[in-house]
């Protein structure tokens, strides 16, 4: 299988992140086998477009939740990776299971 899943919808809580905060995470790769997908749905000249993701953002914006990697957008990025027989997709990755920073 080329991801670790697909499944309608995020079964994660919202997060709440506006497109600055999104913009300052780094990108970083992640592996196509861990990511699981968040739409069941893909829009072909979505996946034949070489523009940018739903956000505008060059990187598709994923959310790591109880272990787990859930793809929020950029399927149509992932399927083309994996059509150029790509293993790796570069990705912002928000950790909802780290840790919150106290208030020092």
């Amino acid at each position: 299988m080329i991801f670790k899943g697909v499944r309608d919808g995020r079964p994660y809580p919202d997060h709440g992140l506006s497109h600055r905060q999104w913009a300052q995470i780094p990108p970083r790769q992640i592996r196509l086998d861990e990511l699981v997908m968040t739409t069941t749905v893909l829009a072909l000249d979505r996946l034949l477009s070489e523009d940018s993701t739903f956000y505008g953002d060059l990187f598709p914006h994923a959310v790591r939740w109880r272990g787990n990697v859930y793809l929020e957008d950029g399927l149509h990025r992932a399927v083309r990776a994996a059509l150029r027989n790509r293993t790796v997709l570069h990705a912002r990755v928000f950790d909802m299971d780290a840790p919150l920073p106290q208030p020092g």
